[in-house]
């Protein structure tokens, strides 16, 4: 029996593991844009007839935690038949924001006789563009209408035939149409990357015997977690955080969770954000799909390498996200900014109240935000519009026992910075300075990791605009570590004059003009 059998069901994580890897590759080396092939915003995982993940690959974070909520909404949108493939990016049906993509295929082992699936795959890719009224759909807005197209679960691919209408109208609202098409073709590659290994693999062990392993996965991942959390300290640990502002007014947001551990193992750890400020007029705002990504991200933290990430993992903890705040926003809002900056925040708070139960197993706040860069125009060299998307990468927080690492992603984010050839190839930019941060860390025992400094000139004339956090308020330090450096942001004119920016603008540069990031470092560990 594959649930009882240790051995056997190390081999069938390690296989659907792989397969999800494997999604990931595909996706990566067929992708059009230099921020899915370059820079890795994508995801994948497996599925089982139910719609629960039995298997991630080692992407994004914030993505692999929410899109098993897309999947239910694609499953409870449409009978599945085979060749289908749905697409969305509703917030509000389990997507995160606009850019970010999600495919949705059934996979059917055997035709002849299936009512429904025998498992699920799924991709999801961060679209350098998806309309609205900023280029790279990444701007200062007030209503989610404003952010870019919005897609509720529909099919891109019909019996295994490609809906071309659905395709036409995504392009003719986006602007860089050819990419899009070359980046949903990577994810549709992809997905079908998935479909055939799985019957591979059914193939080799038998059907029965695969389902049973993502069964036994399910309750393996249930037991290990329910296992760590009985050795947690009996209590309730409270916390709070604030992001900056919204980018719309310079109130700062705050948010609250209070984390109950129970004296029995049979009920569930309640974590629970209700002390949080009410949604937003900004566009940070985070949906409910954001929030349990966080939760799933940071309790998965807690337990070893190989176990695997499953949904059994979050069985035994229940999250209470009360609905209108900013953490569980309703529409319309804005939540560009929940995806890549609240759901950071949300990790810090986390952390934070995790931190007074288990002090040697939590690291002090890193850098805590992805530093969102959108630059858009025409390019002179093709007269085409294009559109630039970057995170920028800051400080690791320390932990204890050792200092924070410098310039990396941390968290919510899993990419990579975009190269300077790569970047200077693809757009019209010049990148003028790409260096690390020194002493933006905080001061400690163990020092918290330096942040980056990223100067770009662009080329022509081009709108550009940020959406980053952690510009009033440094990340906190623990065990008497100092606080990271803020980040700042930078317009640098054509006659050398500098203009100071705040963490969310927008701004018009001219060619020769240039833009200049420095992310924060992260906070220190221990007292220097």
């Amino acid at each position: 029996m594959a649930g009882r059998d240790p051995v056997e069901l190390e081999i069938f994580k390690n296989i659907f593991h792989s397969i999800a890897e494997e999604m990931g590759a595909a996706l990566r080396r067929t992708a059009f844009s230099p921020n899915i092939k370059e820079r890795r915003d994508y995801s994948c995982a497996v599925f089982d007839a139910a719609g629960e993940v039995i298997a991630m690959g080692d992407h994004m974070p914030v993505h692999l935690g929410s899109i098993p909520m897309s999947v239910q909404a694609a499953i409870e949108a449409f009978p599945l038949e085979p060749g289908d493939m749905v697409m969305l990016n509703d917030p509000f049906r389990g997507g995160t924001h606009l850019p970010d993509i999600t495919l949705v295929m059934p996979v059917y082992v055997q035709l002849k006789g299936r009512k429904r699936p025998d498992f699920y795959v799924a991709s999801r890719a961060h679209h350098a563009d998806v309309g609205g009224a900023y280029p790279g759909s990444m701007g200062l807005c007030r209503e989610i209408y404003q952010e870019g197209l919005r897609i509720p679960p529909v099919k891109i691919v019909s019996g295994g035939e490609m809906q071309r209408d659905v395709l036409n109208l995504l392009l003719n609202n986006v602007r860089t149409p050819e990419e899009r098409e070359g980046d949903l073709g990577a994810q549709i590659s992809a997905c079908h990357t998935g479909a055939t290994r799985l019957r591979e693999t059914c193939g080799r062990y038998g059907r029965a015997r695969v389902k049973q392993a993502g069964d036994g996965l399910l309750r393996y991942s249930e037991r290990l977690m329910r296992e760590f959390l009985k050795k947690m300290p009996v209590g309730t640990y409270a916390a709070e955080d604030f992001i900056d502002d919204d980018g719309i007014s310079t109130a700062p947001i705050k948010i609250a969770v209070k984390i109950s551990i129970p004296k029995s193992a049979k009920r569930s750890v309640v974590v629970d954000f209700s002390g949080s400020d009410s949604q937003v007029q900004g566009s940070v705002n985070a949906v409910a799909a954001i929030t349990y990504s966080a939760c799933f991200y940071v309790f998965r933290c807690l337990l070893a390498d190989d176990i695997p990430a499953t949904a059994g993992l979050m069985r035994p903890i229940k999250v209470v996200a009360p609905e209108g705040t900013v953490v569980n926003a309703r529409p319309p809002a804005a939540v560009a900014g929940g995806n890549v900056e609240t759901s950071q925040r949300i990790v810090d708070v986390l952390l934070r109240a995790l931190a007074q139960a288990i002090p040697d197993r939590i690291p002090a706040a890193a850098a805590g935000t992805m530093n969102n860069l959108t630059i858009g125009g025409i390019d002179p060299r093709t007269n085409e519009p294009f559109a630039y998307y970057e995170t920028i990468a800051g400080g690791m927080g320390a932990r204890p026992g050792k200092a924070g690492v410098s310039g990396v992603h941390t968290h919510m984010t899993n990419s990579l910075n975009t190269p300077v050839e790569a970047l200077e190839h693809a757009y019209p930019f010049r990148v003028t300075q790409y260096s690390l941060r020194p002493g933006s860390g905080g001061k400690g025992k163990f020092p918290g990791g330096d942040g980056i400094v990223r100067e770009i000139q662009v080329l022509c004339d081009a709108e550009v605009t940020l959406l980053a956090d952690r510009r009033k308020r440094g990340p906190w330090g623990l065990n008497h570590g100092g606080e990271g450096s803020c980040g700042q942001a930078w317009i640098v004119r054509k006659d050398g004059a500098r203009e100071r920016k705040p963490g969310k603008f927008n701004v018009r540069l001219i060619r020769g003009e240039r833009i200049r990031i420095e992310s924060p470092g992260g906070g220190g560990w221990g007292k220097a």
